[in-house]
């Protein structure tokens, strides 16, 4: 009877041993033996214990960082660039048996990429093009990894970071571009007044009494203060007259 007992609780603790609960965001990759059996579906699972084996992978969108890469760019200019990636497994199965440690092969493919898309171009290009940047990034990772049955959702440059002197020298260009574009616009305001200034005298010539209107206004506007007095070297009615005859 004991041995009964025995046997049955060894029974017993060998298939709670091989119970697996797998969640619904996840795979298990069972093997037998070392050989591939099978792909998992989430749920209730159960292997055999000490001859099967289950490896579990993540489907869901994963996201790891670029670490800061030192980059010279084709116009000679050293900064250091670094970025995200996110990436979702389609096919667990190739993922564990065609990769050793996916993740890092990622991770250096995307360096790689990285350094050898941001040397290509200069650095005005590389901060006015972040996208166009991550998605070149995208596809020359996703190459490698399409037989892998990994997908590349997408690829982003986080952070540039430049030199403290270069940092000078585009504060110093950029003040110098906003100084430029506010003297074009005075210049064109000076030259937009002058053409309206030509418009009213040549409106004013037309009619001696828009001359003394305008005369009388300028007066105006001097005595406004009460501080002053005005002096007429000659009459008014020396001023030239240009009524139109008939």
């Amino acid at each position: 009877m004991s041995r009964f007992i025995i046997f049955s609780g060894i029974i017993g603790l060998l298939l709670l041993a091989g119970i697996r609960i797998i969640f619904e965001y996840k795979r298990a990759i069972k093997f037998r033996f070392g050989k591939y059996v099978k792909t998992l579906e989430p749920g209730f699972r159960w292997i055999i214990p000490f001859i099967e084996t289950i490896q579990i992978v993540d489907i869901r969108v994963i996201t790891f960082n670029i670490n800061s890469q030192e980059v010279m760019t084709e116009d000679n200019v050293p900064c250091s660039i670094d970025g995200v990636v996110f990436f979702k497994i389609n096919d667990p199965e190739r993922a564990v048996l065609e990769v050793e440690e996916y993740k890092f092969a990622i991770t250096q493919l995307a360096q790689a990429a990285l350094r050898d898309v941001c040397g290509k171009v200069e650095l005005d290009t590389i901060l006015s093009k972040r996208e166009e940047m991550g998605k070149n990034i995208k596809g020359i990772v996703e190459l490698e990894t399409k037989e892998w049955g990994i997908e590349i959702n997408d690829v982003k440059i986080k952070d540039i970071q430049l030199p403290e002197n270069m940092r000078r020298m585009m504060a110093n260009q950029a003040e110098a571009e906003r100084s430029r574009r506010a003297r074009i616009i005075l210049a064109l305001a000076e030259e937009q007044a002058a053409a309206k200034l030509l418009e009213a005298g040549k409106l004013i010539d037309q009619s001696p009494s828009a001359i003394k209107l305008r005369l009388y206004q300028t007066l105006s506007n001097i005595a406004a203060e009460k501080n002053s007095t005005i002096l007429f070297p000659f009459p008014e009615e020396m001023l030239p007259n240009q009524e139109q005859k008939p």
